[in-house]
């Protein structure tokens, strides 16, 4: 992998869960890794207990000084895979939700991924070699009451992830929507009361990911979540597949989980 996509890898919300997982898996492969989330001390500790070189960067990339000390952190460094993890989800009816925080969800979840792919993936189509990986999720495909901007923003990284893998196809750049359901998260622990059938851990989730990259536009994780899928938007009048997603989102709680 590091001979494929080149030395470095950053990832994006990497202090927990997925973004762990991710750094974890890459540095199993022998790539160093710049690991960026809002949290300095959890990761500070997840850089320090890998086996490659990891620089980490305590930033919000939600932010423009977070952005800013990305780039800081990047300059110099030939980064060759990109996974783009960092995620907020507001909780709760839209009309009750504060401004401010939907459109911290817009800012982190849909500017941060283009602000990544306009940083790193002109250096990668020149040296003709790269990866960049979306984190969308199953909630995008449809509406999605209860995480209603949420939903939209991970529409948002799963159509634009497909349109920049035809772009890119042939330039030796590797572009994948990681379409996923239900992930054992600390994320996904504090916000449901139960756990949903066919749940992934995030190493399962980050090894379809890693697996899927370069063989086509998306991977939805699981063979349930494949089904899931499938009938979601296949099979079900659309009016039914927001209803079920309703019933799905009816136990949320609302914990700060931004990474």
């Amino acid at each position: 992998m590091r001979d494929r996509y080149g030395p470095w890898a950053l990832v994006a919300g990497a202090s927990a869960g997925l973004g762990a997982a991710f750094a974890r898996r890459l540095a199993g492969h022998g790539l160093d890794l710049v690991l960026v989330a809002r949290r300095a001390e959890p990761l500070a500790e997840l850089a320090g207990s890998l086996p490659v070189h990891a620089v980490p960067v305590a930033a919000d990339l939600a932010t423009a000084g977070g952005l800013d000390a990305v780039a800081a952190a990047t300059a110099g460094r030939e980064i060759g895979l990109v996974v783009a993890n960092a995620a907020y989800s507001p909780i709760g009816p839209f009309v009750t939700q504060d401004p401010a925080h939907t459109a911290r969800a817009i800012d982190l979840n849909c500017h941060a991924p283009l602000w990544l792919a306009h940083r790193f993936l002109p250096a990668m189509a020149e040296r003709r070699r790269g990866g960049f990986i979306v984190m969308s999720s199953l909630a995008g495909q449809q509406g999605s009451p209860g995480i209603a901007t949420y939903a939209g923003t991970k529409a948002f990284g799963m159509v634009f992830a497909e349109a920049l893998w035809y772009e890119l196809r042939g330039s030796g750049v590797d572009v994948l929507a990681c379409v996923a359901g239900a992930v054992a998260t600390p994320g996904l622990a504090a916000s449901k009361s139960r756990r949903a059938p066919g749940t992934r851990t995030p190493e399962q989730v980050v090894d379809a990911a890693l697996g899927g990259l370069g063989r086509g536009p998306r991977v939805v994780p699981g063979a349930l979540m494949r089904v899931s899928s499938a009938v979601m938007t296949r099979l079900l009048p659309r009016r039914t597949a927001i209803a079920t997603i309703a019933r799905a989102a009816s136990d949320l709680e609302s914990p700060d989980n931004a990474i």
